[in-house]
């Protein structure tokens, strides 16, 4: 099946609700110009020079998430144009992204990475440490990023009960999230969670913003 009907597939699975991240890592422009043709405009990049080439020739209406693990000294190169960072996993690096949107004069829009799967390779912090962190009050200095949210990645198993049980438990701590701290923010409404694997049981257990790259794209040209 063709790119564009891979999307629509994907698309026919997904409530209204739910927002679509076309994952085009390590896929040419040509692919990404299929989508985009197709009507796609959200595109999931993890490598910081791979998003800056395409950034710098691909149409400027894309909108560019990054969703791989991000190194503190390559933030500057991200914060003039990403829409979305996903995977903020420590307290220095949201400061420096705080510290290079200020000079750039925006404010990012990011997701905290929650570590929930039993596989120790993932990043993120735990639910303590996001609770630690908020209630140390260090969000309330950091005027150049905005919290949306929640991501977080399932262990890569065929075991069904143990990935729904954590997405299930990432669901809980965003909603315990919303209700302690961001009651009066109505932009944290964004929980990042499911792949091409596991997006369905992720919706089922409230994700809104699934992540999907190989079933759209088929097998990663590296």
């Amino acid at each position: 099946m063709s790119i564009a009907g891979n999307l629509n597939a994907i698309r026919a699975t997904l409530p209204f609700h739910v927002k679509l991240v076309c994952v085009s890592k390590f896929h040419p422009n040509d692919s990404i110009l299929e989508a985009y043709a197709a009507g796609e405009k959200v595109f999931g990049e993890s490598k910081v020079q791979e998003v800056c080439q395409k950034y710098d020739t691909l149409p400027k209406d894309i909108v560019w998430h990054f969703i791989g693990h991000l190194q503190t000294n390559k933030v500057k190169f991200l914060v003039p144009f990403v829409a979305l960072i996903h995977g903020v996993d420590t307290l220095r690096l949201l400061e420096e992204i705080n510290k290079q949107a200020a000079k750039a004069g925006r404010t990012v829009d990011c997701l905290l990475q929650v570590h929930i799967a039993r596989e120790e390779t993932k990043f993120g912090f735990s639910p303590e440490e996001v609770n630690d962190a908020l209630n140390s009050g260090i969000f309330d200095t950091l005027n150049s990023v905005r919290i949306r949210g929640l991501m977080g990645m399932a262990t890569f198993t065929d075991n069904e009960a143990q990935v729904r049980a954590e997405f299930r438990s990432l669901k809980t701590l965003f909603d315990q999230l919303k209700t302690s701290y961001f009651s009066d923010k109505p932009w944290f409404d964004t929980l990042s969670m499911g792949m091409s694997d596991d997006y369905r049981i992720a919706i089922e257990e409230g994700s809104t913003m699934v992540r999907v790259g190989s079933s759209i794209f088929g097998a990663r040209q590296y």
